[in-house]
């Protein structure tokens, strides 16, 4: 995957490194302290952090002994902004729709309006109308 996007997409598509980012958000912590809710190895946690890092979602420094962890919103608003394209596509497309049925349900009312037999006084006054009209 050579494109930005399709790097970031396929980091988020895996669960564990989406928790790490949900832990991440809080805010800056060790490798270690992301590591203790999983129950996997620590270079299995690395190998995912290595993931969220090419695809610049994270970034580690090295503080002494300790490898602190943070989130880098700038890739996951490239994400957001290119599915808010889409998001506005779909939004149009279902208010159109909305309206259109909308449309239909009025119709529909109508229809069985006109189906629906007069009362008997309605219908006298329907037929005195017409008799005076012939």
């Amino acid at each position: 995957m050579s494109d930005r996007l399709s790097t970031t997409f396929a980091a988020l598509a895996d669960p564990t490194r989406r928790a790490i980012l949900a832990r991440l958000a809080l805010g800056e912590t060790s490798v270690l302290k992301l590591a203790e809710p999983f129950k996997m190895s620590l270079p299995a946690v690395s190998k995912h952090l290595k993931v969220l890092e090419r695809a610049g979602l994270i970034t580690r420094t090295r503080d002494a002994q300790m490898r602190p962890c943070r989130i880098e919103a700038r890739a996951l608003k490239e994400a957001d902004d290119w599915l808010e394209e889409y998001r506005r596509l779909w939004e149009e497309r279902l208010d159109r729709l909305d309206d259109y049925l909308r449309i239909l349900q009025a119709q529909e009312k109508e229809d069985k309006q006109d189906d629906k037999p007069l009362n008997p006084n309605k219908q006298r006054k329907r037929e005195k109308q017409r008799g005076d009209k012939k």
